[in-house]
């Protein structure tokens, strides 16, 4: 016969934890050992992700990977690489494309925006040039799979990037950028351009570009109906 479960005494301090499984007559007892999850170090992901042919976001000890995107949102990336880079030449500025990864010093997010734009002295971790920490400009392309996480836990912690100043969210269903703009006192005005007449100014590095560039060549289809399971990660 099954030990009998007495849940009011004190239980072991150990990492197993037991379970009492209740039946119509006798209730037993099982013991179910927790094995606990091995969380990387900061230099543990950086020496995997420089010899990974897949890129990975890093967060509280774990790795995930990043997917591919579409042709749109490959599209929306080249016009607006192609078009910022243009108007900052010869400026202190430079954009960066997905191929830069970016990291939240305060709570070690590491991650890889579709561009990025830094401007005068560009700061680095660990002195090699591929991690960069003073980004001003952050555009991410939405879609359907990270649009919540863009929008929520992304953005929190890029906002304690002290020297960001412009966060844009960039529609691939229709002409639409939502730009968060930085305030003196620390608040976030939201600025929304739509319509490829319209043009996108950006106020931290001072250019203009026209929607129809930022969307040249782009096919608007209907976002498609959420089928697709959200990207489930346990930071959101």
């Amino acid at each position: 016969m099954p030990p009998y479960c007495d849940e009011s005494k004190p239980k072991p301090a150990s990492d197993a934890k037991t379970a009492c499984l209740l039946g119509p007559v006798d209730s037993a007892c099982v013991m179910a050992v927790a094995h606990p999850v091995h969380r990387l170090t900061e230099s543990d992901y950086l020496e995997i992700e420089r010899r990974a042919h897949v890129k990975s976001e890093f967060l509280n000890g774990e790795m995930f990977a990043m997917s591919g995107g579409t042709r749109s949102h490959s599209l929306i990336a080249s016009n607006l690489n192609r078009a910022i880079g243009n108007l900052l030449e010869g400026s202190p500025c430079v954009v960066y494309t997905w191929d830069m990864r970016v990291k939240v010093q305060p709570d070690g997010l590491y991650t890889y925006p579709d561009l990025s734009v830094a401007c005068g002295g560009e700061e680095f971790a660990d002195g090699l040039n591929d991690t960069l920490l003073n980004p001003v400009v952050i555009v991410e392309i939405l879609s359907e799979s990270r649009e919540a996480y863009d929008r929520g836990k992304r953005f929190a912690l890029y906002r304690q990037i002290p020297s960001l100043r412009e966060y844009l969210l960039v529609s691939q269903h229709k002409p639409l950028v939502e730009q968060f703009i930085r305030q003196d006192n620390g608040e976030w005005l939201l600025r929304e351009v739509s319509g490829l007449e319209s043009k996108l100014s950006f106020s931290s590095i001072v250019i203009t570009i026209e929607m129809a560039k930022v969307y040249s060549n782009v096919r608007f289809v209907p976002a498609p109906f959420p089928s697709e399971k959200p990207d489930q990660r346990p930071y959101f």
